[in-house]
């Protein structure tokens, strides 16, 4: 009796179902074998797979198409659990679902509600919000793994993924760990050892010190041997955690500090080593996968140069201008240190390239990575299906020569942080999410949805943007392209528009990526903010707020009987006859602290006649530019407005179709209250491929209220919280003198640690701040006071 995995592998018109009794092969009208139908036919794989078949079988001899030539004989699981949250167990659990495989989500409080938690058969609570009362807690996930039945465990990627005690606990309660041994993961958790090991089996490696001496002294002196810059890592770091590059002599030591005490808080181990930071290097990885019976393939290579804070942001494969040579050479490297450790399991070794092509180890990370989904998509294959075939004992499925390189394909990574203020992550509500329409060759990759959370507990990703084109990777980027400018996100800061001044610039789009890149073209990539108030968004604004009451208006007027006119008692509106008018004033809102708001411009509304039930007004709009005297402009405005668009999770979402002086506009208007206190309202118009966010100012009555202004001359000495945050260490005390540019107190959010520094000269009269201590964005925590002229 054979069994093969549901949907294996499909052609253009064939499947494959798994049965207890025999093969059963049944035509199919689409490609449907991975959860996207991205998989493509295999070449020279019918005759090998047709001798494997011994049950009774009816096969198509003109079209067959084969998972592998070693055929599948154990079953998959029939439940398991996924130790991880958001997108990445979205993803597992879409997979899983494919397979006809029970999928249990665990949940913290804070996920209570999520995406997975709805997605998965069973769900179970954790634990708190923090993580490591609940995503980390090794003990209580094993007791729901048992209290669940779940089989085996996927712990996707962060979190437990890379922690060997997980492994091995799992495997003493007698339930399966979906990824490599916990021997593998020990030796090549540990970045020095994994050097030595490497050394071992002829991969080329940088120069560095990987020893076990962590004396402070002793790790300078070996810096000041390699010369700087010098790049400290925690051993068991990933995800940028625990990496600093030291660039001066002076700076070893806080940088040193600093390291040790991410590696201790994210990895338990604060152990570092050093090595050489290659100036213009590239990072380049290549994905592998082992089974149990010394099988080892690559799944070609992918470019994940771009970065900021040490962290992919945007990633492509395959790697663009490397010679056929260069990649077969990568592919077979990472497959020797997958053999040298007798990996089992999806894995990738990364690589640093430099300018002359030669590349050297940098690690490997046990787990699948968050950028897998480009490498699916130009091999056609489903990574979590193979992970969980070769997890139940099954071979890869399939060699080295039957893995495909179709195309190209881009993933970018949506983040809740503000480019501008150097990626800070930040937090809040989703109010608005709209995502490109997923397709054959679009994927999105959430856990989040409108109404959704982003919490200071977790990473801030959003979304996952994967793009593939047959064609080449010009016809990718375009694509890319197209669909960042279709994503709306309103709610916190994120890096969309970042993401398009990146994908358009012209030495991407050559190729010519580095991990420098966006610090080489810095200028390029945050151009000036412009200071005029685009005339369109203004229009689309007035009309959504106009509306936006009016139909506000008729439904309280509906209850009351006077349905027929919206007009009585609506605020801020004058009445004369049939004329009704009214007056909005519009700011730009600020995307950092350091961008000026732009005079505000107070836009007249007149509307004539009556409205109907399908709100289709006639509208009159005069602009009256303030920061310019007299300078006016009117606009003659028919609009309608479609109220299905907004939904019980995301309420202040509007498309508006306008007419402006003959001109036909479609504008999606969402409406934001601003916590800040900076404005009264928000409000963000998408109108093709831009997005214009405006803010209504308070009165003048309300900042004179609030007492604005009566602190001038503190100005820069009181330091603030960028963000919610925990207080990690408090670097002075009152009384102490600091100079511009000293570190004051590091905070620490969202796994990233971020220095508050002096902004001139003076004395620490007051500390506010407590180590331990959560504070919120704003929250006082030092003041200065000003050196003496």
């Amino acid at each position: 009796m054979l069994r093969f995995g549901t949907h294996t592998r499909l052609g253009s018109r064939l499947a494959i179902r798994r049965t207890d009794l025999r093969f059963v092969v049944i035509r199919a009208s689409s490609n449907t074998s991975c959860p996207w139908g991205h998989c493509r036919p295999l070449l020279n794989s019918q005759k090998t797979f047709s001798r494997q078949i011994t049950s009774k079988a009816i096969v198509d001899d003109d079209i067959f198409d084969a998972w592998s030539s070693q055929v599948n004989s154990n079953p998959l699981f029939k439940k398991i659990l996924i130790s991880n949250r958001g997108e990445v167990a979205c993803r597992i659990i879409r997979t899983a679902r494919k397979l006809g495989v029970k999928t249990v989500a665990i949940y913290s409080d804070a996920d209570r509600e999520s995406r997975h938690v709805k997605m998965a058969d069973e769900a179970y609570r954790v634990g708190p919000a923090q993580s490591t009362e609940s995503y980390l807690d090794i003990g209580k996930i094993i007791e729901l793994c048992i209290r669940s039945g779940a089989q085996a465990v996927h712990p996707g990627w962060g979190f437990l993924s890379e922690r060997a005690e997980f492994a091995e606990k799992l495997k003493k309660a007698g339930i399966i760990f979906i990824g490599p041994p916990s021997p593998a993961i020990i030796s090549m958790g540990s970045k020095s050892e994994s050097k030595q090991i490497m050394i071992s089996a002829g991969v080329p490696c940088v120069p560095g010190y990987h020893g076990k001496n962590q004396d402070p002294e002793f790790l300078k002196s070996e810096a000041d041997k390699m010369g700087y810059p010098v790049l400290i890592k925690a051993i068991k770091g990933g995800g940028g955690k625990g990496m600093k590059i030291v660039y001066e002599p002076s700076e070893f030591q806080s940088q040193l500090e600093s390291a040790q005490r991410e590696g201790e808080q994210s990895f338990g181990d604060g152990t570092v080593l050093l090595e050489k930071y290659l100036l213009n290097p590239r990072h380049v990885e290549v994905q592998i996968f082992g089974d149990m019976h010394g099988n080892y393939v690559y799944l070609h290579e992918r470019d994940c140069s771009v970065q900021r804070r040490h962290q992919k942001i945007i990633e492509e494969a395959p790697a663009p201008g490397l010679s056929l040579e260069t990649r077969i050479r990568l592919g077979q490297k990472a497959v020797a240190a997958a053999k040298a450790v007798d990996y089992v399991g999806a894995g990738t070794v990364e690589f640093i390239l430099d300018s002359t092509g030669e590349f050297y180890y940098m690690e490997m990370n046990t787990r699948l990575q968050v950028e897998h989904p480009i490498t699916e998509m130009i091999t056609g294959q489903d990574l979590v299906q193979w992970q969980l075939e070769i997890a139940s004992g099954n071979p890869i499925p399939l060699a080295q020569n039957q893995i495909p390189c179709i195309g190209h394909a881009f993933e970018a990574r949506i983040y809740a942080e503000n480019p501008r203020r150097n990626f800070l992550p930040d937090v809040g509500s989703l109010i608005h999410v709209k995502a490109p329409a997923e397709s054959k060759t679009v994927r999105v990759e959430t856990g989040a949805e409108s109404g959704d959370e982003i919490s200071v507990h977790y990473d801030p990703m959003i979304a996952k943007l994967v793009v593939h084109s047959n064609k080449d990777r010009t016809s990718a980027l375009t694509l890319l392209h197209k669909k960042l400018e279709e994503y709306q996100v309103v709610g916190p800061s994120t890096n969309i528009e970042f993401l398009k001044s990146l994908s358009s610039h012209p030495a991407f789009i050559a190729g010519e990526v580095e991990t420098g890149f966006i610090e080489k073209h810095k200028e390029q990539l945050f151009p000036p903010l412009s200071d005029q108030l685009p005339q369109e968004a203004l229009i689309n604004a007035t009309i959504c707020s106009a509306m936006q009451e009016i139909k506000s208006r008729q439904l309280r007027g509906s209850s009351s009987g006077h349905a027929n006119n919206p007009w009585n008692m609506l605020h801020g509106w004058r009445i004369g006859g049939q004329q009704v008018s009214r007056q909005y004033e519009f700011s730009t809102v600020p995307v950092d602290s350091s961008s000026p708001i732009t005079p505000s411009c107070s836009v007249d509304l007149e509307f004539s006649g009556t409205s109907d039930s399908a709100l289709t007004l006639d509208f009159g709009i005069k602009l009256n530019l303030l920061e310019s005297e007299g300078d006016t402009s009117s606009h003659k405005v028919k609009t309608y407005i479609n109220t299905h668009t907004s939904t019980s999770s995301n309420p202040s979402s509007h498309t508006v179709t306008s007419i402006v002086d003959g001109k036909r506009d479609v504008a999606v208007h969402v409406a934001q209250a601003d916590h800040s206190g900076t404005f009264s309202q928000k409000h963000h118009v998408f109108s093709g491929d831009t997005i214009t966010s405006l803010g209504i100012p308070w009165p003048k009555w309300v900042n004179l209220s609030k007492g604005e202004g009566t602190e001038k001359g503190l100005t820069g000495n009181i330091i603030q919280a960028v963000m919610p945050s925990k207080v990690i260490k408090v670097m002075v005390s009152p009384g102490d003198k600091v100079k511009a540019g000293d570190g004051l107190i590091v905070l620490e959010a969202m796994k990233t640690e971020v220095v508050m520094r002096a902004s001139k000269d003076g004395t620490v009269s007051d500390v506010k701040a407590q180590v331990g201590g959560m504070v919120k964005q704003g929250e006082t925590l030092v003041v200065l006071s000003p050196e003496e002229e």
